[in-house]
């Protein structure tokens, strides 16, 4: 009876063993298991915030992509435009002025003397006033371009120095018979051989350094202004334009004497309002035309004082006569008002601090 009990005894105590041991094998697995779910949880929590951080730096890259654009034509990544004019323009610009100056000066001071002092015999003087009134207007313009500014503030001009500048060349060039051969010729020939080209390279370089935002305190030119502004300009461009190809259809009719050579100039004149009316076909920005107004302005000041001057060789019974001193008198009024309008506007705007936070936003 002492045998089997003893044994029973021992096997009892071999099974408690076991047991214990499948115990702590099981606990050994749970923690296994538990280490690798904690291990799995740390694998995830890491993918996790690696996700994050691309995800970031894909925000990241997109705002940078957003904020620099890209390139229309292969879709690479486009420079931010800087809205700067280059120094090449600001040089171009000082070296066009004193051409202006002096030609200004002879016309106005000396319109008598004209084929002596000037690149060509031009009479009447009424004739000598009025390319001297673009010239005033272009001293105005040059000097602002000189001067601290925006290149969006003076890009829509650009377009109508090209043209002025070119017309004036080919009249030159269809009737080089009749220039004077004196300095005062060869100035003109120099500046009007290259103004249009170079003039037109810059504005070609400089085009995309304007990304079309308004200024944070700019103002948009009314659409009614824009088209009523668009109407005088066409008026004024088409008769330049008619003037210039058929200069033989408007000289009969025109309000004073002109030759051939003299109304493809007045032409050109004419040509420069409404290049720039057309520009407000794509930019409503009143930053974009203020120095052009005033340069505009300037020069129907100097053309309404060059009508007074002038008054003796206007010729009332052509038909014409009424009607370009209309053309010239609504031009005035528009611009002058237009003008006067939105500056002040842009001043009151500019003290409403609303205002100007709402125009920073719309940036």
């Amino acid at each position: 009876m002492s045998r089997p009990d003893a044994a029973g005894g021992a096997s009892g105590r071999d099974a408690g063993q076991s047991n214990a041991r499948g115990r702590d094998a099981g606990q050994s697995n749970a923690g296994g298991r538990d280490a690798d779910q904690s291990n799995a949880g740390g694998r995830g929590a890491g993918q996790s915030n690696a996700g994050g951080r691309a995800a970031g730096q894909s925000n990241a890259r997109g705002r940078d992509a957003g904020e620099r654009g890209t390139d229309k034509r292969n879709g690479a990544p486009a420079r931010a435009a800087s809205d700067r004019l280059s120094p090449a323009t600001r040089v171009v610009a000082a070296v066009i002025l004193p051409f202006l100056l002096i030609a200004a000066v002879l016309l106005y001071g000396f319109p008598t003397r004209t084929g002596e002092l000037f690149a060509w015999p031009i009479d009447p003087p009424l004739t000598a006033y009025m390319l001297a009134s673009a010239y005033v207007g272009g001293i105005w313009f040059f000097i602002r371009v000189v001067g601290p500014t925006r290149w969006h503030r003076v890009a829509p001009g650009f377009p109508a120095v090209v043209v002025f500048a070119g017309a004036l060349l080919v009249a030159t060039l269809l009737h080089l018979d009749k220039f004077s051969q004196n300095l005062s010729f060869a100035a003109w020939m120099t500046l009007y051989a290259t103004t249009p080209f170079v003039v037109a390279a810059l504005w070609w370089a400089q085009r995309r350094q304007d990304d079309g935002r308004p200024e944070a305190s700019d103002l948009l030119l009314p659409t009614p202004v824009r088209t009523a502004m668009l109407a005088v300009g066409a008026a004024s461009l088409i008769t330049g334009a008619v003037m210039f190809v058929a200069p033989q259809l408007v000289i009969p009719v025109w309000a004073w004497t002109l030759t051939p050579l003299t109304a493809q100039v007045m032409g050109a004149v004419l040509s420069l309002p409404g290049v720039v009316a057309f520009g407000m076909l794509r930019d409503a920005r009143w930053s974009s035309f203020r120095i052009l107004f005033q340069a505009q302005l300037v020069s129907l000041v100097a053309i309404v004082a060059s009508l007074i001057a002038g008054r003796e060789a206007l010729l009332w019974d052509r038909i014409l006569t009424p009607a370009f001193l209309a053309l010239i008198a609504i031009a005035f009024l528009a611009y002058a008002a237009v003008l006067l309008t939105m500056e002040s506007r842009s001043r009151s705007h500019e003290k409403d601090p609303q205002r100007r936070m709402s125009g920073r936003m719309q940036e």
